[in-house]
C-alpha cells in the first residue's frame, strides 16, 4: 500500500525530523520509540501509594515536525495494556519553546503545556484543571532509560507536591 492509499496513518505518521529542523525537534525526538513503563507511582495523602506498569509508544507525526506518543496502562482485569492518553508535542520558533498537549479521554482531561530543556532535565510547565500551576519533568534522562513526575502547586509556585513519578526504560534495552 502506498502512502497516499494509506488513510490516516499513512497521513499521520512521519519516517523522521523534519530535516530543516532536526537538531531542535532532538529534545522531543530523542524518546521516539517503544518503551516499558516499569513503575507508575502515584503518592497518597494517606502515605499510601497506587502503583501500576504500562506501555508507552512515541512516534514523528506531520510531516516530521511534531511528535506524538500513546501511554498505556496495563489492566489487571483485561490482562492486557489499554491507552490512557495521547501527547502531541511540536516546537514553536515564536517562542523558541515546544508546545504539548495531553489528552486523556477516559478522565475528560486537557492539559496544555509550554516546554524547555532546563540543564539536563525538560521541564513543562501548565496549569491544573482548578487554575494551580503544574509542572511534568523528563529527568535522568538517558538512551535507554529515563524518569518523568509531576507537581503541583498549591502556593503559587513556591511549593511542589508530586503528584506522579515513572521509571520508563526503552523496549529491548538491557536493564
Amino acid at each position: 500500500m502506498s502512502r497516499d492509499d494509506a488513510g490516516l496513518a499513512g497521513h499521520l505518521f512521519s519516517e523522521g525530523p523534519h530535516r530543516a529542523k532536526e537538531d531542535k525537534l532532538q529534545l522531543f525526538g530523542q524518546f521516539v520509540g517503544d518503551w516499558d513503563i516499569v513503575e507508575d507511582r502515584f503518592p497518597q495523602k494517606d502515605g499510601s501509594e497506587l502503583r501500576f506498569r504500562g506501555e508507552l509508544h512515541w512516534a514523528w507525526i506531520l510531516d516530521g515536525l511534531a511528535t506524538q506518543d500513546v501511554w498505556m496502562q496495563y489492566d489487571e482485569s483485561r490482562k492486557r495494556n489499554v491507552p490512557v492518553g495521547t501527547t502531541i508535542r511540536f516546537h514553536d520558533e515564536g517562542i523558541d519553546a515546544w508546545r504539548s498537549i495531553w489528552i486523556a479521554p477516559g478522565g475528560s482531561i486537557i492539559r496544555t503545556f509550554i516546554g524547555r530543556k532546563d540543564g539536563d532535565d525538560i521541564v513543562l510547565e501548565g496549569n491544573t484543571e482548578d487554575g494551580r500551576p503544574e509542572q511534568w519533568i523528563f529527568f535522568d534522562i538517558s538512551r535507554d532509560e529515563f524518569k518523568w513526575k509531576a507537581l503541583e502547586s498549591k502556593d503559587g509556585g513556591r511549593n511542589w507536591e508530586l503528584t506522579e513519578e515513572m521509571l520508563i526504560r526503552r523496549k529491548g534495552s538491557l536493564h
